[in-house]
């Protein structure tokens, strides 16, 4: 058992919950593999409903639903008017649906009994909770038959408990999504992927139908309809033609104020640019200690996302927090890369990417070898480009670091069901179309309906339905400054990696030079997150078994980048350590120790003894490489549509 005190052995992931007829069907327990569940929180004592659901002005109320039926008629227009456009330049069903479902049809075709005797499961659960419904109405005290999942926001209004038909609204909402999910999940005849596909997109659907997610069902929302004569519609049209406006016909959603300007409250660490090319700024962080590690530190964040993830606030800043332990602090920062740059390929990102950061530092501090950090799809690269620095005798890494950085993607969680031939060709004229690049804002997508209820439908209530305004909030800004990709590169990492596994497999060649990860000798950091839905801590641990020298790896709390962004004052979250290094991860864990807090201490910790003596601190600019710019740069500033 691991030294937790939880008895939760593996990661949570999101589960349904279940009533009791459809738990009867599957049996005892969870089918073998399935991940558990988080303990369920402590019930919170209710609020008491609200009273107030009267219209304040009748005549005010009924012009501001013309004014919304007027609003509605304009977006609709705009709407059809675009998809008409959309049709022309782009494929009509670039995520395969179509396909998908198909198989689906045919596979349930083949067991007409399944589907009989889950609408027969169906039948009986909606029996029981009219009789419980009707319970209620006499005044009677009763249970809910089913109730949403721990963690699940979209219920908390008082209103969904303490007014029956809302209460009735919300159960048969949760009756229905459940034995939809359960009935689809136990299709047989599916390949695993096809399955996996089915079943996410089934989720999506049965999410988007929420009765949440509409005026007349959301007590809430209809709530502050009466009580503010119709306001909250008003404002919400206009948020939503705004966003519709920004998005350039597609739904850009709004998730933080723009209350954020680079370089002046966020993305502040001084430092200077000190070498430019076509892919990456170099910056050079000033030092704030009179002696400094004589090892430099240069990290590669992710392309898809800008490098001040690391640098959001001052009190959050990772590359702050790191010069504050004496570290030259080297970042690069990727371009947002346009048409002009759509042939770039994977390997030139290693060459102007990373093999130009490493002759950059070298002329700016005058050491051939330097630590490195590889984050997220930062540290895919640096993982094969380590590889092919070992087949060829390069010896300008002594050790490399990874957050949340993937080498085998046979689990790689969710964003593996987006790859296959059918939706890579899709991908691929929709490229062609949008000049070479995919859009930053198509990216964004992707990764929100990963956490559709998060980032997508709370939005869609908050912003639309009650017509508020986010507020500034600096992680969902950065989220949603994201870039675009070069068709190239992208499309052969979405290949090489997601769909062939190549890398783990020992299959992937850059420049003519086949990868072998054992080649790998130098020491590794591994850092993952124990709830990251993009790159899933078990796809990290099989790298434990890919390189050939000595890894740590550690398990942090929370997700991807929260589980990366935790500073030691902040006093947030735990990590675990586990110096065995067993096959399953799942063993690995329920031998590990849990610690308290900022795992950044642990990092640095390992880090001290791998980056030298003590020297006197540099300053950007004072090497070969003249200062060409103040942090943060140019490119960090180019936004996407």
């Amino acid at each position: 058992m691991a030294k937790t005190g939880s008895k939760d052995p593996l990661p949570p992931k999101t589960s349904r919950p279940r009533t009791k007829a459809a738990s009867k069907t599957h049996g005892k327990g969870k089918p073998p593999g399935a991940a558990q569940t988080k303990p369920p929180e402590p019930p919170k004592a209710a609020e008491p409903a609200s009273t107030s659901w009267q219209i304040k002005d009748p005549a005010e109320f009924a012009a501001n639903m013309v004014r919304v039926g007027a609003q509605a008629q304009k977006l609709i227009g705009d709407f059809v008017l675009h998809q008409r456009e959309r049709a022309l330049r782009e494929p009509v069903d670039p995520l395969n649906l179509s396909g998908t479902f198909f198989e689906l049809a045919k596979a349930m075709s083949s067991n007409p009994s399944l589907l009989a005797k889950a609408q027969g499961e169906l039948w009986q659960n909606y029996v029981e909770l009219w009789e419980r419904a009707a319970r209620a109405m006499l005044g009677g005290k009763t249970e809910p038959l089913v109730s949403p999942r721990p963690g699940d926001k979209r219920f908390r209004d008082p209103d969904w408990q303490q007014i029956q038909v809302f209460d009735f609204i919300k159960q048969s909402y949760l009756l229905t999504a459940n034995w939809l999910q359960d009935t689809v999940a136990r299709v047989e005849g599916l390949d695993n992927h096809e399955k996996r596909r089915i079943e996410f997109f089934t989720k999506q659907f049965a999410d988007a139908m929420a009765p949440s997610n509409f005026v007349l069902t959301n007590p809430e929302v209809l709530r502050t309809t009466l009580n503010t004569n119709g306001e909250n519609l008003i404002n919400g049209f206009k948020n939503l033609l705004d966003d519709m406006e920004r998005g350039g016909g597609d739904l850009a959603i709004r998730q933080s104020a723009d209350g954020f300007h680079i370089g002046e409250n966020i993305a502040t660490a001084p430092g200077k640019v000190v070498f430019r090319n076509d892919l990456i700024e170099l910056l050079q962080f000033s030092p704030t200690t009179t002696t400094v590690f004589r090892r430099p530190l240069l990290i590669f964040p992710p392309w898809i996302n800008k490098f001040y993830i690391l640098d959001l606030k001052p009190e959050n800043s990772f590359i702050r927090w790191m010069v504050q332990q004496g570290y030259t602090v080297f970042v690069v920062s990727w371009v947002n890369p346009d048409a002009r740059l759509a042939q770039k390929s994977f390997s030139d990102y290693m060459r102007e990417g990373i093999f130009a950061a490493l002759d950059a530092v070298y002329a700016a501090t005058g050491e051939r070898k330097v630590n490195t950090i590889g984050y997220c799809i930062g540290g895919t690269l640096l993982s094969a480009t380590l590889a092919y620095m070992a087949a060829t005798q390069d010896d300008r890494v002594a050790a490399a670091i990874f957050f949340a950085a993937q080498t085998d993607f046979s689990e790689a969680g969710d964003l593996s069901l987006f790859v296959d031939d059918p939706q890579l060709k899709s991908l691929e004229e929709a490229m062609k179309a949008s000049g070479g690049v995919l859009k930053g804002s198509k990216m964004a997508t992707t990764f929100n309906m990963l956490r559709a209820n998060d980032l997508i439908w709370s939005f869609v209530i908050s912003n639309y339905l009650l017509g508020k305004t986010p507020l500034p909030f600096d992680l969902l800004y950065w989220n949603a400054d994201s870039t675009r990709m070069p068709a190239s590169a992208h499309l052969f990492y979405l290949r090489k990696f997601y769909r062939d596994n190549a890398l783990a497999k020992g299959q992937l060649t850059l420049d003519n030079v086949r990868l072998d990860l054992k080649r790998v000798t130098i020491p590794v950091y591994l850092q993952s997150a124990r709830e990251d839905h993009i790159a899933p801590c078990r796809s990290i641990y099989k790298t434990t078994h890919l390189m050939g020298g000595p890894i740590r790896f550690i398990l942090a709390g929370s997700g991807h980048i929260a589980g990366v962004v935790n500073p030691p004052s902040a006093q947030k979250y735990q990590y675990w350590t586990n110096d065995a290094r067993p096959e399953r991860f799942e063993t690995w864990f329920e031998g590990a120790k849990e610690h308290k807090g900022s795992w950044w201490p642990d990092l640095v910790a390992w880090l001290g003894p791998l980056s030298g003596e003590q020297v006197p601190a540099r300053q950007p600019g004072d090497g070969k490489l003249p200062a060409l710019d103040e942090a943060p740069g140019t490119y960090v500033k180019v936004k996407s549509e």
